[in-house]
């Protein structure tokens, strides 16, 4: 196997199947035999015999992924390499997602390496318009329509120590250069986090955080330790589920009272279909805003995330998202009537934030993709200045490392 002699190693096992039927490395290594002669069928039947006897083994879900991948079962696939490897800030598309794990478990099976690491970059043109809302009409801000390019670039390492410990560290960098030259907008994100496969799933603990710039001195850090677990139910279906603690700070200017401390948990679910071609997600999540100097004081909040992605094919995908949060404040304040002009009222203030999106990508040369994408964002608030509403349109190429 070492010397990837697969067509001998097959013929060789092949044969003893039968007697070693309760031996999950015997099927480990059938299954990874098979996969080399290009059989991705007989490598799924012999990998997940494996795994029903040894669901701790990381290399054979691996290999499971990269035998759903050939296979043309993203969804599948995705599921059962995130059980051994992790990468933040990876890209929404399932296609490119399951590209990158593809590639790193090939290093680990193939090449025998314990260190994995991706690279990537990215540019584009787009056009980004804010729309006429309460708060606009009243605030103005309506009008603007401007155009801006993308640049982004990062990547990731993931290294694993055997026995499904490993440790992971993400850096992703974006910016935006807008042709009216009246906002700077700059992005540094960053992860490091350790994991364990275990049991048909992964628990990860770590840090996460981001830095941002939005010109005129306006900083914003962000720095978050948190705890994720995902757990494959079958091949089908995988549940998630974390808790995080973040602290946003907003070290000088304007916004300094914005500091805050943010505690919340989730709870999501993902399925595939269409054959494991397609995926959808669902993910409840909840928490508190606390430890801030804002004037509505602190707040309750609570919301959902819904997203349906398809693959067609190795070089097509498709995907739409849909996010909506609730903030619930604390603070009794004055503010501008909601529905009166001109007029003042006692109240607490209540939000309900609001984005969807959608984009396709298509992979027209090898690590090479096109990807338009839109992004609407809706503000609704019962206090008038914070109402908001925007639309951005983009079309970026990436390139792969």
């Amino acid at each position: 196997m070492r010397d990837h002699q697969y067509q001998q190693s097959y013929e060789l096992l092949a044969p003893l199947a039968n007697s070693h039927a309760q031996d999950a490395n015997f099927f480990y290594l059938l299954g990874r035999a098979a996969l080399g002669t290009g059989n991705a069928e007989q490598a799924r039947v012999a990998l997940e015999h494996s795994i029903e006897l040894d669901p701790d083994d990381t290399e054979a879900h691996l290999a499971l992924g990269r035998a759903f991948r050939a296979l043309g079962q993203y969804a599948k696939a995705r599921d059962q390499f995130e059980v051994a490897l992790r990468f933040e800030n990876l890209p929404s598309d399932l296609l490119t997602q399951v590209e990158i794990y593809d590639d790193a478990a090939r290093e680990v099976l193939e090449n025998e390496r314990s260190t994995t690491a991706f690279g990537y970059a990215v540019a584009g043109y787009g056009r980004y318009r804010v729309n006429s809302t309460r708060g606009t009409n009243v605030l103005g801000g309506g009008d603007r329509d401007e155009l801006f390019w993308n640049l982004r670039a990062g990547g990731g390492i993931n290294h694993s120590f055997g026995n499904g410990y490993a440790i992971d560290g993400t850096l992703d960098y974006r910016q935006r250069f807008y042709d009216e030259e009246s906002r700077d907008d700059r992005d540094l994100r960053w992860s490091f986090a350790g994991s364990r496969g275990v049991d048909d799933g992964n628990v990860a603990l770590g840090l996460r955080g981001r830095v941002s710039y939005r010109g005129n001195g306006d900083y914003r850090n962000d720095v978050a330790g948190f705890v994720d677990y995902s757990r494959n139910l079958n091949l089908d279906n995988q549940l998630t589920m974390g808790v995080s603690v973040e602290r946003r700070r907003y070290p000088s200017g304007p916004l300094r009272a914005r500091s805050r401390t943010n505690a919340s948990a989730s709870l999501g679910w993902s399925t595939s279909f269409a054959d494991g071609a397609a995926s959808f997600s669902f993910t409840a999540h909840g928490g508190r805003n606390y430890a801030t100097s804002r004037p509505d004081g602190e707040s309750d909040v609570y919301g959902a995330t819904a997203n349906l992605d398809y693959t067609f094919g190795d070089t097509l995908d498709a995907f739409v998202f849909v996010w909506w949060e609730r903030d619930a404040y604390n603070t009794d304040r004055v503010h501008f009537h909601p529905d009166e002009v001109d007029e003042e009222a006692i109240l607490r203030r209540e939000d309900n934030l609001y984005e969807g999106g959608l984009g396709v990508v298509w992979e027209f040369l090898p690590s090479w993709s096109l990807r338009p994408e839109l992004l609407y964002i809706r503000d609704q608030s019962n206090v008038v200045g914070f109402n908001y509403s925007s639309t951005e349109v983009w079309i970026n190429v990436r390139k792969n490392f």
